[in-house]
């Protein structure tokens, strides 16, 4: 029996059609290895988005190829948007893999690891991206109590710093009843804690039902028994509408969260990007979420160095920041990709000024989040439990205001014992870093 093992990079979009092809190998026959480097055939399902993702795939390839020039795995290939954004010319400058994927024969995965096998086959699969299979059964590779729900597929934002409509395709939803019927599968299986995912989950439905239809799909998964959270990540501002705050605020299942990528907050910067809005529209909106769904977190991601940004708009920005006071943020330098309108922008700003403000703003953010930590000291949260640490001889676990493997952790103590997806009240007595520390109740 051939074993094989999969490294998947990136987001949990990509995750998803890495469980797809797991469950597609697992039902022809091949064994699935959880430590890719103890298989015969590794897969690296790769993220090619933005600079430094693109450096931490070719590192993790190189890795399994020395691996193979060792003899102790057979194969090696790259799937995902790295091979799907670069094609021959990964296979070009690393010869040594045995295949490159293509998002579109994601479906044909079993057939390519048979082919090189038996020396047989060539080593470039390409197909049109409309092939990548958007439904299908999977194997869950997160923590057996949470899972990503991806509902749509590709991006229509086009925004000028952005490759991913170029790799991934259009904007195409799912149909809501085939959604709903893999959330079922997914609470019937022990999934407690739903991720709701996709380029831009605000966008779900118009391209084929003419309008938004995620307050809808949002409140038919909260009928689903079983998921105790559900939380939506990618909620881009311009289509928060009045009817999605109503959903939020009235369904208790529905984590209060929400993760809203603005990526700056000037007005010129924003349209240069080809996004709308401005300060005054942000702050606006912002404002109207906080009032009316009380205890709400906020998260959200910016860009620092676009294309033209003046000190003054950067200062902008910082003061945007100091402000809002943003629950969760992640600031990220821009990244010059080539293929997209941005890279050939002027006033291109050198990298180390670009990491230089992002490392400000990352900075500012750590002193903003110590004040907010610093507020919940004495307070009770539900958290759900996600493992013994035993170095620092505690649990630890997160609370509805942190999405999994993005945001912080709750370490606290207990007297009984815990498994992991159990639910329970910590009271928080201490602040460490950007974590929180307490005392099961």
């Amino acid at each position: 029996m051939i074993r094989v093992g999969m490294v998947s990079l990136g987001c949990p979009k990509n995750q998803v059609d890495a469980e797809r092809m797991m469950f597609k190998l697992r039902d022809y026959g091949f064994e699935l290895i959880q430590d890719a480097a103890l298989a015969d055939v590794a897969i690296i399902n790769t993220c090619g988005f933005i600079q430094s993702a693109k450096q931490e795939a070719i590192e993790t390839i190189l890795e399994f190829i020395e691996l193979k020039k060792e003899g102790r795995i057979k194969a090696v290939i790259c799937t995902g948007c790295l091979a799907e954004r670069y094609r021959d010319e990964i296979l070009n400058e690393i010869p040594e893999l045995d295949a490159v994927v293509g998002l579109g024969c994601d479906g044909d995965i079993a057939r390519i690891i048979c082919e090189i096998m038996s020396d047989e086959g060539e080593a470039l699969h390409f197909s049109d991206k409309l092939c990548l299979p958007l439904e299908g059964e999977r194997i869950i590779s997160t923590q057996p109590f949470y899972a990503y729900l991806k509902i749509a597929e590709g991006c229509s934002n086009c925004c000028t710093y952005c490759a991913i409509p170029s790799i991934r395709g259009a904007y195409r939803s799912r149909e809501m009843e085939k959604i709903l019927d893999e959330a079922r599968w997914l609470a019937n299986n022990g999934v407690t804690e739903l991720v709701v995912v996709a380029q831009d989950t605000t966008r779900y439905g118009e391209d084929i039902y003419g309008e938004s239809r995620l307050p809808q799909l949002l409140s038919e998964l909260c009928r689903i028994d079983g998921f105790k959270w559900i939380r939506t990540l990618y909620l881009y501002p311009e289509r928060i509408t009045d009817e999605l705050i109503d959903v939020y605020a009235n369904e208790p299942k529905l984590v209060k969260y929400m993760d809203i990528p603005i990526q700056h907050c000037n007005g010129e910067i924003l349209k240069r990007m080809n996004r709308s809005g401005d300060r005054e529209s942000l702050t606006a909106l912002i404002k109207k979420i906080r009032d009316r769904i009380p205890g709400i977190t906020l998260r959200t991601t910016l860009i620092t160095g676009f294309p033209g940004e003046t000190d003054e708009q950067f200062e902008e920005l910082s003061e945007f920041v100091n402000e809002i006071k943003f629950e969760r943020l992640g600031c990220f330098a821009y990244s010059q990709e080539e293929g997209t309108a941005a890279a050939e922008f002027e006033n291109q700003i050198p990298e180390d000024e670009r990491e230089r403000r992002s490392e400000l703003l990352t900075e500012q953010q750590m002193f903003i989040n110590d004040e907010l930590n610093n507020t919940m000291i004495g307070k009770s949260v539900e958290v759900v439990v996600e493992g013994f640490d035993r170095y620092a001889e505690c649990c630890f676990g997160r609370s509805a205001a942190d999405a999994p493997e993005i945001d912080g952790k709750i370490f606290f103590t207990s007297d009984r014992k815990l498994t992991a997806g159990d639910y329970i009240n910590v009271r928080i007595e201490d602040v460490l870093d950007c974590d929180l520390l307490g005392t099961a109740e």
